[in-house]
């Protein structure tokens, strides 16, 4: 009697012992065949809309279609792989032959977190897996804990920010084979890092996306990006969560961060985000797992009822911004970036937890009540803002210097979890813009919005735009390591280390604050230390009443170091503080070792 075969997931193409086993969901089909090189394998109904069935002559590498009914053969949405793009022939894949060296990890922990965000398509002049993979050791020895993977779901065109995949289980062919992928994760890992993927399960890309020819996949509602996933179909949700278990357990990922999930809508008895993350933390075993998601509204149920990890806190990014740069356009017109807002994030998150927004015109934000700083990823930049700015510019080239390295000071000693943008460590002149390769007509309607979202920016008004589908505007993006600032480096790496080895920062307790100017502040630490803020003139003070600062302190770090590009200019405590503008100052007891 022959064993019937167990499949690793319910949907796609799986190697066995007796050839490949085929499963679709096809509800808009009464008849699925599969078209190999050489023949068309019938596929037997299972009803619900499911068909499968063995094709003995295939194996790993074969090439293959659907056919449903009569059409046209048709990729699989599902497959593992499309070596020619999301239209063109699906791959078998067989990630069991890939020889993983990481038996040994055990997987994050989000305390002592340092995230860095990267597009694998722009981190290096080859755009691919391989080539991002040399520059691992880098990384790990400047003190990043966790590489976060912006989108890489197949999806069309030559070029992408990834948020339009269309094929879920396969990694872009852009940037190389599935074990390449696979390869990445393991040798970060070998070197102590963290790999987690952005994914998006609001909405799937406008153009190659093949679902809906086979079943009833999306919703009768809208988000801005294109229709709504319909999570109250059991199959759909079967898929979502099959992906989740196929990044974490084919790929060894150590997570997900979780786009938009404001545009993710279930009135299911379980949100699909719980489910979602219970099912990420189940395929990671013993292994632990890192969950944070991206919520406008900046909703507590993520962490609370959904059991998220962490949330994206804009505020402290909307306010750092207008702080350093003095802008406060457009979706930064509700923050002043005075000392007041810097502190109130690092003591307790979101800025806004119910207040009314008048850029939204209604209340934002919930209370964050007791949860841990940690359990907000703070950021100056990341991909969204960057290219949000003129030309695709950096915080550190709309700013002095001075505020730069302050403020990079506050994102790194804060007790919340900080996240770098590519390139941010040594403050890259390389832009960041969006780019998509999209068919004319979508080309056209893509560079329509990018040019009617920009117009809420007056300052943006007469810049010109950069073609999102030119070539060229691609090409400019990628990470140029020629224009390293070594002193920006330095910065960087001497505040991680101050992270990782200071037992005061290290632990991450909440920290209480004050405001002692319009443009400077000081932050306390549990255990003796503090950090003093100033982004405007020097300030000369008998002392600095609140929170309670008394006995001797000593100057432990100053971002006025010349090493850094400073003047040396340094904060002088006592009987009178003396506090030099565009600066911070790390101080410990005069007594303490």
């Amino acid at each position: 009697m022959t064993r019937a075969f167990r499949r690793r997931l319910p949907v796609g193409a799986e190697v066995s012992g007796s050839g490949v086993h085929f499963r679709v969901w096809a509800a808009h089909a009464s008849r699925v065949r599969v078209v190999l090189e050489a023949e068309e394998v019938e596929l037997a109904s299972e009803g619900r809309g499911y068909f499968s069935g063995l094709a003995p002559t295939a194996s790993a590498g074969s090439l293959y279609r659907l056919r449903l009914d009569d059409s046209d053969p048709l990729p699989d949405p599902c497959s593992r792989f499309q070596p020619e793009g999301p239209h063109g022939r699906s791959r078998v894949v067989d990630p069991s032959t890939f020889a993983w060296s990481d038996s040994a990890w055990r997987g994050p922990q989000l305390a002592g977190q340092v995230i860095y965000e990267l597009h694998v398509g722009t981190f290096t002049r080859e755009g691919t897996w391989r080539a991002a993979e040399a520059h691992l050791a880098e990384l790990a020895d400047l003190g990043i804990r966790t590489i976060e993977i912006m989108p890489v779901s197949e999806f069309p065109g030559r070029f992408g920010w990834g948020y339009d995949g269309v094929d879920p289980f396969a990694p872009s062919h852009l940037y190389g084979e599935p074990d390449d992928m696979r390869r990445f994760v393991d040798r970060a890992h070998a070197l102590d890092l963290a790999v987690v993927l952005d994914v998006v399960y609001n909405h799937f890309g406008p153009d190659g996306c093949y679902l809906a020819r086979f079943a009833p996949y999306f919703a009768r509602r809208e988000t801005e990006w294109g229709s709504a996933i319909d999570y109250g179909r059991p199959e759909v949700r079967e898929l979502v969560l099959a992906n989740v278990t196929h990044w974490i357990d084919e790929y060894h990922l150590d997570g997900l961060r979780l786009d938009a999930t404001q545009a993710v809508f279930d009135d299911s008895t379980e949100h699909i985000l719980g489910a979602i993350v219970r099912r990420a933390r189940r395929s990671a075993g013993e292994r632990t797992t890192l969950l944070a998601a991206e919520n406008e509204p900046q909703d507590m149920r993520m962490i609370r009822s959904f059991g998220v990890d962490a949330l994206w806190n804009d505020d402290f990014h909307h306010a750092a911004r207008v702080a350093t740069t003095g802008r406060n356009e457009a979706y930064y017109s509700d923050y002043t970036g005075a000392a007041q807002e810097i502190v109130s994030a690092l003591e307790r998150g979101f800025l806004y937890q119910g207040q009314h927004y008048a850029w939204q015109k209604k209340p934002r934000g919930t209370w964050t009540g007791d949860a841990p700083p940690h359990a907000f990823v703070h950021y100056l930049e990341n991909h969204d803002q960057i290219a949000n700015s003129i030309a695709g510019r950096h915080v550190w080239e709309q700013t002095s210097p001075g505020r730069h390295r302050a403020m990079t000071a506050v994102l790194l000693l804060g007790p919340q979890t900080p996240l770098l943008f590519q390139g941010q460590e040594f403050s890259t002149t390389t832009p960041f813009l969006y780019f998509a390769d999209h068919v004319p007509e979508l080309a056209t309607l893509v560079r329509k919005g990018r040019a009617e979202f920009l117009a809420q920016f007056p300052s943006l008004a007469r810049a010109p735009l950069d073609d999102p589908g030119a070539l060229e505007t691609f090409e400019r993006c990628k990470l140029d390591r020629s224009d390293r600032d070594e002193r920006a480096l330095a910065l960087h790496r001497d505040l991680l280390a101050i992270r990782r080895n200071d037992p005061v920062v290290r632990a991450q307790e909440k920290v209480s604050g004050a405001v002692i100017a319009p443009e400077a502040f000081v932050i306390r630490f549990a255990g003796e230390r503090l950090l003093v803020v100033n982004l405007g003139a020097t300030l000369e003070r008998r002392s600095i009443a609140e929170p309670r600062v008394a006995g001797k302190w000593k100057l432990r770090w100053s971002s006025d170091d010349p090493a850094y590009g400073g003047t040396g200019g340094v904060a002088e405590a006592g009987d009178r503080w003396i506090v030099p503008g565009h600066a911070a100052f790390l101080f410990g007891p005069e007594d303490a070792s």
